[in-house]
């Protein structure tokens, strides 16, 4: 029998605490439709390298999962696609010259640390794919931070559009914006064609499955910031992540903020860190290590700017 102190307690489930009329399984293959084009994208930019990068991550994230679910006797969920998912995103943000092993264990790490230990899916407080990253990023800087295939010279380059910026020698013009908009450039498998990031957007948008304001809040951000410390707008939202990590990162369900309001600071905050890394810190990307932080303080947004529940707003002039 409760104790009498336990009779008036409220017990609730894992974040997110919304009802879709979308089911789990049915989210996660809308989100893989739209991850497909920038998959074969990828692919035709960069080679078999892309590939086989794409394959090991997300076979490695289906099979760790469905090991570590199996250990700890825990129900075997690897059906509902968030392994698949989870799989393919980590691949679209590694360079396409990751060596195998090396993506395996970035696999092990999202699919086990960041997701699995904190209680399986929706129960993560980060979000897995850009923490696997993260581990791979401080564990192997070179693979992950100073090697990038150029696709037209097919040549191992260290230097990128985005530390040219900081360093203040980078030069655009129209077909440069142009190359970089339809995603002739290096750089990682997933974040090289803008137009087909947008074209995932707007079809996430349209079929409901993830909110406009966290992505446009912290694109917005970072475009005003840039403009009011004089550099180059445009092509600060043409290069690096920024737009792939606004459209599927900051959207993740279990990571981000549950209201409106608190959407909007939270890609408020990650456009803002996302600026400051780029134009101040010791990295020339700032939007993994920038989503990360602000997806610890999403439990307190969701506390400062709750939703009520249990009641009906009553309008103005109604009488009690």
């Amino acid at each position: 029998m409760a104790a009498k102190s336990d009779l008036n307690e409220i017990y609730i489930s894992s974040s997110p605490h919304f009802h879709s009329g979308h089911s789990t399984k049915k989210i996660m293959l809308s989100v893989i439709i739209s991850l497909l084009p920038l998959c074969v994208w990828g692919v035709i930019t960069f080679g078999i390298p892309a590939l086989i990068t794409i394959l090991t991550s997300v076979v490695s994230c289906v099979i760790f999962e469905l090991f570590i679910q199996k250990v700890t006797k825990r129900p075997v969920r690897v059906s509902d696609c968030s392994a698949i998912v989870t799989g393919i995103m980590l691949a679209l943000v590694l360079p396409p010259t990751t060596p195998i092993w090396i993506t395996m264990l970035g696999a092990f790490f999202a699919i086990v640390v960041a997701k699995e230990l904190f209680g399986g899916i929706g129960a993560n407080v980060f979000n897995p794919a850009l923490t696997g990253r993260a581990f791979l990023f401080v564990s192997f800087p070179v693979v992950l931070g100073s090697q990038w295939l150029d696709p037209a010279t097919d040549a191992i380059s260290g230097a990128t559009m985005l530390s040219s910026m900081k360093a203040g020698t980078a030069v655009a013009d129209s077909d440069l914006y142009l190359q970089y908009f339809l995603g002739s450039r290096a750089g990682c498998i997933g974040e090289t064609s803008i137009l087909l990031i947008l074209i995932a957007f707007v079809f996430l948008v349209v079929t409901k499955i993830i909110d406009w304001r966290a992505p446009v809040a912290m694109v917005a951000t970072v475009a005003v910031a840039t403009a009011i410390a004089g550099g180059d707008v445009l092509l600060s939202l043409l290069t690096g992540g920024l737009l792939f990590g606004a459209v599927f990162m900051v959207t993740d369900y279990a990571t981000s903020p549950v209201t409106p309001v608190g959407r909007l600071i939270f890609g408020f905050g990650c456009g803002l860190i996302t600026f400051l890394i780029r134009q101040f810190g010791g990295y020339p990307e700032g939007v993994m290590f920038s989503i990360l932080i602000m997806n610890s303080v999403v439990p307190f947004l969701n506390k400062i700017v709750g939703r009520k529940y249990g009641y009906k707003l009553q309008k103005k002039g109604a009488k009690k």
